[in-house]
């Protein structure tokens, strides 16, 4: 199990990072939570580049993503992470305003292991913060240690994209 359990949130809107950081910080876990403003944050932070160079090793215990964030959006860091197998194997949880069954259809197709669309009331959007954090870092064991060992991240080249998948249409 893994000793130090945080979040990574990707969020764009500063009312909905403040909202989510204050809901994610009651009471004691998560270890940390670590804020993305944007797409290109996320990965450096997965990826420990830039800003996030010194940070350990340790994958988040899950990543929430908005979809519609600036210079990267949600998708492609969806697509980054689970076309990297160091990456693929931790939680992405779609956390957003978006209630378009195509963001819907085409996140589950890339590999999302939820899809929570942001609730409008202040308690609603504290209870939904809440749930997905005591099921993703309270009550999911996390992956082994030697699923994460496929690959290790610091080796990986930034300059070396991973192939867009193809996604198969879904019949609903």
């Amino acid at each position: 199990m893994n000793t130090h359990r945080w979040i990574l949130v990707a969020e764009d809107n500063p009312n909905d990072a403040d909202l989510t950081l204050r809901a994610l910080s009651a009471d004691k876990a998560p270890d940390e939570i670590v804020l993305a403003i944007d797409g290109a944050e996320a990965l450096d932070c997965l990826y420990r580049r830039g800003a996030f160079k010194k940070r350990d090793g340790e994958p988040p215990a899950v990543i929430l993503l908005d979809l519609k964030m600036p210079r990267v959006d949600g998708l492609e860091v969806l697509r980054q992470v689970k076309n990297d197998a160091a990456l693929k194997n931790i939680p992405v949880v779609i956390f957003t305003s978006s209630k378009e069954r195509a963001d819907l259809m085409r996140t589950y197709q890339m590999g999302a292991n939820a899809y929570v669309v942001k609730p409008l009331g202040y308690q609603e959007f504290v209870a939904a913060l809440r749930d997905v954090k005591k099921f993703w870092v309270v009550l999911n064991e996390p992956p082994p240690p030697e699923l994460l060992r496929n690959a290790d991240v610091t080796t990986l080249r930034p300059d070396v994209q991973p192939s867009q998948p193809q996604l198969a249409p879904v019949a609903w």
